[in-house]
């Protein structure tokens, strides 16, 4: 009776295989009668599918499949040229379906396009898309060059492709938007990984762990290893994905583990009130609104309920959107809100000089006592290109910004330590200032908190606001500090050390939140004290697994 278990079981399997084995075998057939136009139509369609694994969506698993078909495609690359086109086609659906909502920007400020808005739509996601998708293209390319058969050529690609990623955080100042890592940004067992590889750490993991069920049908298919015996390769590839699985668990444990024995100690006497106005981004730029947007602001301020418990009121990016030195009377009404030995923070511009022509202007943060006095201030490093500034402006008089105001902003000196009273030193991070991994605080004056302020207006309803805030949560983990975050609209809330959202606010509404402030990780993370040694580290080591694998066939 066992004997015939076994048998029935053995021939279940048996079938099993040899269905997968013809599947494979037609997937690959199919792949060798495709045409390079074809190949790279195909390319662009995985990568876009690809996007679904980011923020709000999260279909991680979708990349178990978009990445074995790169590899697969990346096998039929007869050349390197060739193999940059095919990763070009998956970045570029990658991107477009990522950073749609760079055409909400332009529907906020559609009559400065008029007739052209649909170009300049198309202009903005599909150019911002085509260069942001060199970089994976790049990555492809190289790892085409290195292109070894079996699971080497998976660690070759997470390699490459994180490498790519951590470029594109730095060159021409840097656009480390939707890094794949991010796809665990639902889990915060998950994320606590990055406290010591950073979000470099979970691009390479994910990258690595999903190309390979490209063994199986490797395996089932085609030859991959010369003269490997084919009675090996089930084994290989069932070790190799077992292999991948297990670190996930590892991770996915340890972040468990880091989690049970988190603090949840908060700073005595600090209490939070974080306004969301909800303002249109496209009005601050108008006289006309100015004294209808600081009522507004002000009335969020005082009438919801719980006053007499906040030490600090916190506005979002350029809530208040004229300069505090040439508006007294919209400095004094900030005064008249701010807590009797609190402040009020708030988005500004700040202009040099302060009275008469400006011939410099800021997009800055301003903190405002209860006596009216400005006794903080801080100005955004990292600006937007053609959002706050136009990139070789002498070169291209003819192009302008696409935001309020006809000046360029200028640039501020880089990560800053604020002290204010009342408060534990804060690192001050304006808009998408906070999405740079390793950029964002003064290492030689450590803060002990972040505070993120933000529009995410101009992104609209869509994909955009969650991106920005799971990235906020990372870089939260990385440094072992906590985020406070204010919006315009889009997602306000507190983010502990860990990555834990502890409140937050529905996107596109008015709301006021009111919290308290977490005490900061007693100790550095790694990642806090290395940087990027870690993923350096990481990734030397994937390189020895995929020397070894390629030893082994």
């Amino acid at each position: 009776m066992v004997d015939r278990a076994d048998e029935s079981f053995a021939a279940r399997v048996g079938g099993l295989a040899m269905r997968v084995t013809i599947l494979a075998a037609r997937l690959n057939a199919w792949l060798d009668r495709l045409s390079p136009w074809r190949a790279r139509g195909l390319a662009l369609l995985l990568g876009g599918l690809s996007a679904l694994a980011l923020p709000p969506v999260y279909a991680v698993p979708i990349l178990a499949l978009t990445i074995p078909g790169l590899v697969l495609l990346i096998d039929r690359a007869p050349r390197v040229r060739a193999a940059i086109a095919t990763g070009w086609c998956f970045a570029f659906g990658y991107f477009v379906a990522g950073i749609y909502w760079v055409a909400n920007a332009l529907l906020a400020v559609a009559p400065l396009f008029g007739w052209l808005l649909p170009l300049a739509i198309a202009a903005a996601v599909g150019g911002l898309s085509a260069f942001l998708a060199v970089f994976p293209a790049l990555a492809v390319g190289a790892a085409r060059a290195l292109w070894v058969r079996g699971a080497a050529r998976v660690l070759i690609l997470a390699i490459l492709w994180t490498l790519f990623e951590w470029l594109r955080g730095w060159v021409l100042t840097g656009f480390p938007w939707n890094l794949i890592g991010y796809s665990w940004a639902f889990s915060d067992a998950m994320n606590q990984f990055a406290a010591v590889a950073g979000i470099w750490g979970l691009s390479l993991v994910t990258v690595a762990v999903a190309g390979l069920p490209t063994l199986f049908i490797d395996w089932a298919g085609r030859p991959v290893a010369g003269d490997e015996p084919r009675r090996h390769r089930p084994i290989t590839a069932l070790a190799c994905f077992a292999g991948g699985l297990v670190v996930l668990v590892a991770i996915w444990i340890g972040g468990v583990v880091r989690l049970d024995g988190a603090s949840d100690a908060m700073v005595d006497r600090v209490r939070l009130r974080l306004v969301q106005a909800d303002v249109d981004p496209a009005a601050k730029g108008t006289t006309d609104m100015a004294d209808e947007i600081l009522s507004r602001q002000l009335q969020l301020s005082t009438e919801t309920a719980g006053l007499d418990r906040v030490t600090h009121v916190i506005w979002s990016e350029t809530a208040e959107p004229f300069p505090l030195e040439r508006y007294p009377e919209a400095r004094a009404a900030l005064a008249g809100v701010a807590p009797a030995a609190g402040l009020v923070i708030t988005g500004v511009l700040r202009t040099d000089p302060p009275a008469g022509r400006p011939r410099e202007v800021w997009n800055s943060l301003a903190a405002v006592d209860h006596d009216g006095r400005i006794v903080g201030t801080y100005d955004k490093a990292h600006l937007v290109p053609f959002g706050e500034y136009v990139p070789l402006h002498r070169l291209l008089p003819f192009i302008s910004k696409f935001t309020p105001g006809i000046m360029d902003f200028s640039a501020g000196p880089g990560p800053r330590t604020l002290r204010m009273p009342g408060l534990p030193p804060v690192g001050p991070l304006i808009c998408y200032e906070i999405i740079f991994p390793g950029q964002i605080i003064d290492r030689s004056d450590r803060p002990q908190w972040l505070l993120n302020l933000t529009n995410d207006g101009w992104y609209g309803i869509s994909a955009g606001p969650y991106q920005h805030f799971a990235m906020a949560r990372l870089r939260a983990v990385e440094e072992g500090l906590p985020v406070v975050r204010a919006a315009n609209t889009g997602i306000s809330g507190l983010v502990d050390p860990y990555g834990r959202v502890l409140a937050q606010t529905q996107l596109g509404a008015v709301a006021v939140l009111d919290v308290d402030l977490p005490r900061p990780l007693a100790d550095l993370t790694p990642y806090a004290r290395f940087g990027d040694a870690g993923a350096a580290l990481l990734m030397a080591v994937a390189a020895l697994v995929g020397l070894t694998l390629r030893r082994l066939g």
